[in-house]
């Protein structure tokens, strides 16, 4: 297979879901539902050195000057970007002085003004971390030491430690899917929730999941603006093997061996230098300008990195895998690639949403090779190739209720929704040890 390839822009899609899919479209599906009509899915045989012959080698080629111009066009565009909001308190101030303007409506519009801001800036900031996080993989130059100079200086910049999240965002990457060895977005599973097996009972899921869309919403919102500081902190949706208060920052965290100890603490001390760094600008310029000009424009930061990565691993259509099911090729096979935000994810984001998939298969290629790399990726393994082009927000809300726990018995697992449905089921031929137990009535 792929032997002779033909580079085609034609979307290569997952199966069609079920009429379950998403909640909110199909409240009555719990009637038509039967886990016997499932599409059923058949893991990826292709081992990664297959998957590597089919992409040309060129693509796999990092060049220094192409990474610095990015880099370069990130810093000047935040740079302008921040050279235009300091003028946004003075004009508005002097509109106030000099012009008719009715109070309300000029205030709204200065608000306003700072929203736009915020918005580009985030994406512009977050382009930035995009590109420290090239450097953690090593992807940015075949320079390790420039790698790791410049992504030390923009994750620390970013409150990201560079080194210490770099060791356990490797180890996702040798474990993507895993249930027993990935670092992050691992699913929770049946009896982690207490809920009982499906048996003679019919189970009441609305007494697990009755949650108001308030609360919802809610709940999706602690997720984006606080997640991230959680799992660096707390292991928050990290991997739940681990001792509790695992987090970054402690050199002996079983995160960490001995021999990354004085990497850890490397990064200890940048984050430690941006405390100092901030409250010196907060005592220069005030609380409030600082947190309007970097605070708030971090935040988003933290709101688009947690999206991107959320929606890269969590779908009904992805597979987690346990014991010998699990491979590499397979596990980087369980991301989606998705077009979010359109031309301005393409453009700030450095297409880290648009082109994950390939990234997860080999992390040392550079983002800007992404887009053909991923046409021959996708004429060579097919249907194994997932891509959504479903809206981002949208996509976050469907996913949040659709991909709830995950079977405790069962090798090939799929994420079941607030009615305890899955949309996928493993195929026939892999025999019922390996098929998900439950059948929801």
């Amino acid at each position: 297979m792929g032997s002779t390839l033909t580079l085609s822009s034609t979307k290569v899609s997952s199966p069609p879901l079920p009429r379950c899919e998403s909640m909110s479209k199909a409240p009555k599906c719990s009637e038509a539902y039967s886990e016997d009509v499932l599409p059923e899915f058949t893991p990826m045989p292709w081992s990664i050195a297959e998957v590597r012959a089919a992409i040309p080698e060129r693509l796999f080629v990092r060049q220094t000057s192409k990474g610095l111009a990015y880099l370069a066009r990130d810093a000047i565009l935040a740079i302008i970007v921040w050279k235009l909001g300091l003028r946004i308190d003075p004009l508005f101030r002097s509109f106030k002085a000099t012009a008719g303007f009715w109070a309300p409506s000029l205030e709204f519009l200065r608000w306003l003004t700072w929203g736009v801001y915020w918005w580009f800036q985030g994406l512009i900031f977050t382009g930035l971390w995009v590109i420290g996080h090239e450097c953690g993989h090593g992807a940015f130059s075949e320079n390790k030491l420039l790698c790791d100079v410049i992504g030390y200086i923009i994750h620390t910049w970013l409150w990201t430690p560079y080194f210490s999240w770099r060791i356990s965002h490797h180890r996702h990457h040798r474990n993507h899917a895993s249930m027993e060895k990935d670092e992050v977005y691992v699913p929770k599973t049946r009896s982690e929730l207490g809920i009982p097996e499906e048996g003679k009972h019919a189970i009441d899921y609305e007494e697990y999941f009755g949650d108001t869309p308030i609360y919802t919403l809610y709940m999706l919102l602690r997720q984006q603006l606080l997640a991230f500081p959680a799992y660096l902190l707390w292991n928050v949706s990290g991997q739940k093997n681990y001792p509790k208060w695992t987090n970054h920052f402690d050199p002996s965290s079983v995160l960490f061996t001995k021999e990354q100890r004085n990497l850890v603490l490397a990064s200890n001390a940048g984050i430690l230098a941006m405390i100092w760094g901030v409250r010196y600008l907060c005592m220069k310029w005030g609380s409030a300008e600082v947190f309007k000009l970097y605070g708030i424009p971090w935040f988003m930061v933290t709101h688009w990195f947690i999206m991107i990565t959320y929606l890269h691993h969590t779908d009904p259509k992805l597979p987690h895998y346990r014991n010998g099911e699990w491979s590499f090729s397979r596990g980087a096979a369980a991301t989606v690639d998705r077009d979010f935000l359109g031309w301005m994810g393409r453009f700030f984001l450095h297409d880290v949403a648009h082109y994950h998939v390939i990234h997860h298969f080999f992390p040392k290629m550079p983002f800007y090779h992404g887009p053909e790399a991923t046409e021959y990726l996708k004429a060579y393994i097919g249907e194994q190739y997932h891509f959504s082009d479903k809206p981002a927000f949208k996509a976050l809300w469907d996913n949040y209720n659709d991909c709830q726990f995950v079977e405790d018995k069962g090798d090939i697992l799929f994420y079941r929704n607030k009615k305890g449905q899955a949309s996928y089921r493993p195929s026939s031929s892999y025999g019922k040890s390996n098929q998900e137990s439950a059948t929801p009535q």
